[in-house]
């Protein structure tokens, strides 16, 4: 393989080095004609004819034109080729000059040889191209045409065009394009590569039965641009099914596949397509001002959050990462994940627990980090329930010690990754987490205080996050592709949905945003409405062809222990602010009493400790009253507590 593309480049050089011989007598012919062409150019001919080559090879190589796919010859390639045509010709000027003051060559046939030499060699990279799009391929698709799968592009723009390009002669060459749809009424009843742009998607149906009268109806229907609404996408979904048509996506540019195929990744319509709300888009500069060149610390480094966090942190630069967590399998994916995307960053793999204190000292001494990103927790809530202590020595235990660990070794900002279920809280995960949130704001204030103390601690709270370890998404895709049934507790729930990429960028703009605050403070994004379950069970069931309720059944189960029916970002007593984010609130965190905070935390942390659940879940009641008032008042909390 290797040897044949060294021949086939060898074979163009050498192509490109005829055509300059070429375009030299080519060029003293029309500018001497036939007649006078020998008699006139006779002593000087194969002096001239040398030396242009010569000189053309030098150039050529220098600028690397032969080097390019004549298949995928573009403007800049032309550009390319004129240049070096150029250079060629004026090197040639220069040199005739020297030796014979240009006596024996006419001027005017240079600027005649310049253009023979660009048509030379741009003209036949342009002529395959063509034939490879509209010729042979074109031949090839009509002898094959019945095999091809008839699309109907959604979105008339550049990834509109290279589909189109790739189904000519490509790697979607297995696809027939008959028909483009976009909102822009610009663009319709115009052509791309001689495919028209019908209308606008809220005429799709009316589009697909104009095409099925001319006989060539479309199979599937590809969303080929970002530039749609959710609202909008839904809409397409419903219309879609109602047509029998599957629908699918281009990969976007930051979708990477793994495999050498090179054929087109037709893929189903990811779920974080039809989020209530556009994708917030945070302010990326900012964050990597923060993250360049200083020392970053993050704990529960494997997890879904934890992992993501390193991933977006080492493509900011930092000067040194510590991954921390508990898990060696965990840790080791991650590890050896950045050794192969980030192999400059220096790091170390800290195999430990939060919950000890004299670990994460020597790790902190060792590590000097400026910046910690506090992701480890106990976060599935029935998993919690039904073990107390051990959420409690996670998720409270653990928090206090990164807290003052971050304190003592003089962290720059500490930012701790809560969840949407401290507030108000029903079951003992949402809990914990709300006294975590405490401590960390308490403490917060009291080094506001301290003109001496320079760390700011900060709270992110977390709406569910799309495809993370635990979450509704990936039970719902094992129970389809098992066939079903898809099982959601009750009709009624609700939850607030954010992408994994989403969340971490929070991460990243509170942290920014902390470093310059008072400290204690809490940021949430922005995330619109709340998302029915049921309606995230039927569009992901659609999502993969299927009609729910007739290929797939939605199950009902009741809410486990624990469970609320919403969720909420803010408690009533935490007054909002806009922030100079768009989309990112601030909250102001409610008053606490730090020495009172601690004893509290001491008491509970010893009961845990004991695996006394009884005096466990007592000392959160007595931290959190909103959570002891929501378990006195349910069925579910009084359950729990018998069972305990």
């Amino acid at each position: 393989m290797q040897t044949s593309r060294i021949n086939r480049t060898y074979a163009v050089a050498a192509f490109d080095v005829a055509m300059a011989a070429v375009s030299f007598a080519v060029a003293l012919l029309l500018r001497r004609g036939v007649e006078n062409f020998w008699h006139e150019s006779s002593g000087f001919f194969i002096e001239g004819i040398l030396a242009f080559s010569v000189i053309s090879v030098i150039v050529f190589w220098r600028m690397r034109i032969y080097r390019g796919f004549w298949r995928y010859t573009s403007s800049r390639d032309v550009t390319k080729i004129a240049s070096a045509a150029g250079i060629v010709v004026l090197i040639f000027v220069a040199l005739l000059f020297v030796v014979t003051r240009l006596e024996a060559y006419p001027r005017s046939a240079l600027p005649i040889n310049f253009l023979v030499l660009a048509a030379l060699l741009g003209g036949p990279r342009i002529l395959y191209r063509s034939l490879m799009e509209r010729g042979l391929a074109g031949f090839f698709q009509r002898a094959n045409g019945e095999h091809r799968v008839p699309v109907l592009l959604l979105g008339a723009g550049d990834e509109a065009d290279l589909f189109i390009r790739s189904s000519l002669s490509g790697s979607a060459v297995n696809y027939r394009v008959v028909g483009l749809v976009d909102d822009d009424s610009a663009k319709i009843d115009r052509h791309i590569h001689g495919v028209r742009v019908y209308g606008p998607a809220h005429n799709l149906v009316e589009i697909v039965r104009a095409l099925k009268r001319r006989g060539t109806q479309p199979q599937r229907l590809i969303l080929t641009s970002d530039s749609f609404d959710p609202e909008r996408l839904r809409e397409i979904l419903d219309a879609a099914e109602g047509l029998a048509m599957p629908f699918s996506r281009l990969p976007r540019m930051t979708d990477f596949r793994s495999g050498e195929s090179g054929d087109i990744d037709i893929r189903p319509v990811a779920i974080e397509d039809l989020l209530g709300r556009p994708q917030a888009a945070l302010d990326g500069k900012e964050m990597a001002a923060l993250i360049r060149e200083r020392r970053v610390c993050v704990t529960g480094a494997g997890g879904s959050i934890g992992s993501e966090l390193c991933r977006q942190i080492a493509a900011h630069g930092p000067a040194h990462m510590t991954l921390v967590d508990n898990s060696e399998f965990n840790l080791y994916s991650i590890d050896m994940e950045l050794a192969e995307s980030h192999p400059a960053i220096s790091r170390d793999m800290v195999l430990g627990d939060v919950r000890d204190t004299g670990r994460l000292n020597s790790t902190f001494d060792h590590a000097r980090p400026q910046l910690v990103f506090h992701a480890a927790a106990l976060k599935h809530v029935h998993m919690v329930e039904a073990n107390p202590n051990e959420g409690v020595l996670t998720n409270v235990l653990g928090t206090r010690n990164v807290a003052d660990c971050c304190v003592a070794h003089g962290v720059a900002v500490m930012v701790l990754i809560s969840s949407d279920k401290a507030v108000n809280p029903t079951n003992v995960m949402g809990a914990t987490k709300r006294i975590a949130e405490s401590y960390c704001q308490a403490l917060g204030h009291s080094l506001a205080a301290e003109a001496e103390v320079h760390t700011r601690l900060v709270t992110v709270r977390f709406g569910n996050v799309l495809a993370s370890s635990g979450s509704v998404v990936p039970l719902f895709q094992r129970q389809i592709a098992a066939g079903g049934p898809v099982t959601v507790t009750d009709p009624k729930v609700s939850r607030y949905f954010m992408t994994t990429r989403e969340a971490v960028q929070l991460v990243l703009q509170a942290s920014a945003l902390g470093a310059r605050g008072k400290g204690g403070e809490i940021f949430v994004l922005d995330m619109g409405a709340p998302v029915l379950i049921k309606d995230l069970a039927s569009q992901m069931i659609r999502l993969a062809g299927l009609t729910p309720g007739k290929n797939i059944a939605i199950e009902y189960t009741g809410l486990r222990p624990g469970e609320k029916m919403a969720e909420e970002l803010f408690h009533d007593k935490e007054p909002l602010s806009d922030t100079s984010v768009a989309g990112l609130q601030r909250a102001t965190s409610r008053p606490a009493d730090l020495a009172a905070l601690r004893q509290q935390i001491e008491r509970l942390c010893g009961a845990a400790a004991a695996r006394d659940s009884a005096a466990t879940l007592a000392e959160v009641g007595a931290i959190v009253p909103e959570f002891r008032a929501q378990t006195r008042n349910s069925d579910t909390g009084a359950s729990r507590r018998a069972a305990q």
